[in-house]
């Protein structure tokens, strides 16, 4: 059948990679010049099963209160005269009871484990190249309090099945030893070895363009302004998206099926359908420097909690990234987030980079309250859901790419995970397929 995939960041290529694969004529539609040039360009690079304990959890409310105010924060919320800001908060307090908190943790690992070990598969199949490193991703801390709270975490996760150890700070440098000039300062970490790195955009521009060679058509440049619908309740059904293509006129393009994956803009194209997503941009930032010493730059992949910050090693640069800060769709930069970020990766790294001219960068990540994307089923027969991931894109970014592909097909995926619209036990039900 023909599916519009809506959206060509990760979550969105790799849909479109999937569905093909599952024999489907696809078509993905791209507000950009190319494949990943929003939220998917320049995050921090992390395939990281270990990160999967969400931002609403029992110590945040506290932190949130901590932070308010303070513009180079780890989270910024602005308060604002609008609905779903306020709505999204009080969303997010409900989820940091320390049951939701390990429910949505079994959740996030759930799909994270199972995006993985589909992402090495894709790697394997493909060929592309994007600065991988499988050296695992190394947690480490400064706050004492910090550490003693992220071992329940830790070992919830390793009764999960993802191998997050809690480790002293003796290990934490023999595994970095970049950070051997912080050993006064490091009170633990943990250590995930099976998690990996490499750099998002390279890949998802690579698997658009190996897609695009197996019959995937992008329309770039092409901005989606609404979604044409005909029926009521249960026959409501899509039946067409239009667009200003490339050209600058409006048209109209018609499939059996559609993919939203769109991220926090998926919001707004939805509402008027009656479908309100629990999803509030995130604004992160990044800044990319240039190595000049690789002897004192990181070859592991860390996480620096107290900071909210990930480093990756991309070849010949470092990127680091994280912070959150929620105002809205603005994308502009904030210099004292931005400041904040590089004097953080020179106290860490003093010697390793050029820090003179940072390339800095931020993207919207569609933060739902529980950090649990929405993947499957709508309200609307012939229109899935791929959408919300978070801070968690990348590592989510193919598995969710390759289980919406199974439910648009008919097929239950294989990952038992909380699919939207859908009951979680797969051998209770048998989902109806679309026409071919």
């Amino acid at each position: 059948m023909k599916v519009i995939v809506l959206g060509a960041g990760i979550v969105g290529t790799a849909s479109a990679w999937f569905l093909r694969k599952a024999g489907h004529d696809v078509t993905v539609l791209e507000r950009q010049p190319g494949a990943a040039q929003e939220t998917s360009f320049a995050n921090g690079c992390q395939i990281s099963v270990s990160h999967a304990e969400p931002w609403a959890n029992p110590a945040a409310p506290m932190k949130v209160l901590k932070w308010l105010g303070k513009e180079d924060a780890p989270l910024l919320y602005r308060f604002r005269p609008e609905w779903l800001q306020w709505k999204w908060g009080m969303h997010f307090l409900r989820e940091c009871t320390p049951g939701r908190t390990a429910d949505n943790i079994r959740q996030i690992v759930a799909i994270a484990e199972y995006s993985r070990q589909t992402l090495q598969s894709v790697r394997a199949e493909t060929g592309v190249d994007y600065d991988c490193l499988t050296k695992g991703i190394l947690h480490f801390y400064t706050d004492q309090k910090e550490f003693d709270e992220s071992l329940p975490a830790a070992k919830l996760m390793r009764e999960l099945g993802c191998p997050r150890d809690s480790i002293d700070a003796d290990a934490v440098v023999r595994i970095e030893p970049a950070l051997a000039h912080l050993r006064k300062r490091i009170v633990g970490g943990d250590f995930t070895a099976t998690d990996e790195s490499g750099d998002v955009y390279k890949f998802t521009s690579g698997l658009a363009d190996r897609a695009q060679a197996a019959g995937v058509a992008f329309q770039f440049n092409s901005t989606v302004t609404r979604l044409l619908t005909a029926g009521t309740g249960a026959a409501a059904r899509i039946t067409g998206v239009e667009i200003i293509n490339a050209h600058g006129r409006h048209e109209v393009l018609h499939a059996d099926a559609f993919v939203l994956a769109m991220g926090s803009f998926s919001v707004p194209l939805v509402k008027p359908l009656g479908i309100d997503l629990m999803i509030y941009p995130g604004k992160g930032y990044s800044a990319t420097y240039p190595v000049i010493d690789g002897a004192r730059a990181p070859t592991v992949s860390l996480t620096d909690d107290g900071h909210k910050l990930v480093v990756s090693r991309l070849g010949d640069r470092l990127r680091v990234a994280g912070t959150c800060e929620l105002n809205g769709y603005s994308r502009e930069l904030n210099t004292t987030r931005c400041e904040a970020i590089t004097r953080r990766a020179q106290a860490l790294f003093p010697d390793a980079c050029d820090y003179s001219n940072p390339v800095y960068w931020t993207g919207l990540r569609p933060l739902t309250p529980s950090n649990v994307p929405y993947i499957g089923k709508s309200r609307i027969a012939n229109l899935f859901l791929n959408t919300g991931h978070g801070t968690l894109g990348w590592t989510m970014g193919c598995g969710s790419g390759r289980a919406i592909a199974d439910i648009v097909s008919g097929r239950l995926p294989e990952v038992d995970f909380a699919f939207t619209g859908m009951p979680r036990h797969r051998n209770q039900v048998r989902l109806n397929a679309l026409p071919a």
